[in-house]
């Protein structure tokens, strides 16, 4: 089993760290692509914005110091929609012709963004982490977590079908927990 001695996020600011990178990537892509589609980021466009995105964060993130009493999620949600909105500005002005009869509002960006809840993201990077984190696990390890913690079975169960003793249920839903944990430090603020 892989382990961290600190947060991503950390880990993000020092350099040459392309494994954390394409971990972190690996989290957050999915999540940035619905906030995309909840921006109405036309399907073929959200890969270049991401894309963009991804580059403003390689710049950004080694400067960056997570601060428990402010939201990170929030922060990266500014740097994408501040991101769309420049992406729209420049997309606006190469269709605005001299003279040309574009109104204001048709190239500003709204007023009100949608709401990105909460409890969406924590599902989300929950779900995520979780699916990259499992070849890290022994199957036997693996299952007998998620029948114990996902399907909620009595951990005699699960131990008499895996051939391992109800101790071993306990320990692996502790070693993936722990290892949630590790992963999601500093992430789900």
């Amino acid at each position: 089993m892989v382990t961290t001695s600190s947060s991503l996020l950390a880990r993000l600011r020092e350099p040459n760290r392309p494994a954390d990178w394409e971990r972190f990537v690996a989290l957050y892509t999915p999540l940035l692509y619905s906030w995309t589609r909840r921006l109405r980021v036309p399907p073929e466009d959200a890969g270049d914005l991401l894309q963009d995105l991804f580059t403003c964060l390689l710049e950004q993130l080694p400067a960056f110091t997570y601060d428990p009493r402010r939201s990170f999620r929030a922060w990266m949600r500014t740097l994408l929609v501040n991101r769309w909105r420049t992406w729209q500005r420049r997309r606006a002005a190469g269709r605005l012709q001299p003279g040309g009869g574009k109104l204001l509002e048709e190239v500003a960006a709204p007023e009100q963004l949608p709401e990105f809840e909460e409890g969406e993201y924590r599902r989300h990077l929950v779900s995520r982490a979780l699916q990259l984190m499992q070849a890290e696990f022994q199957p036997a390890t693996w299952r007998a977590c998620w029948a114990y913690v996902v399907e909620d079975r009595p951990p005699e169960d699960i131990a008499q079908e895996l051939g391992i003793s109800v101790n071993s249920v306990y320990l692996s839903k502790s070693r993936v927990l722990r290892r949630l944990r590790e992963e999601l430090t500093d992430l789900l603020d």
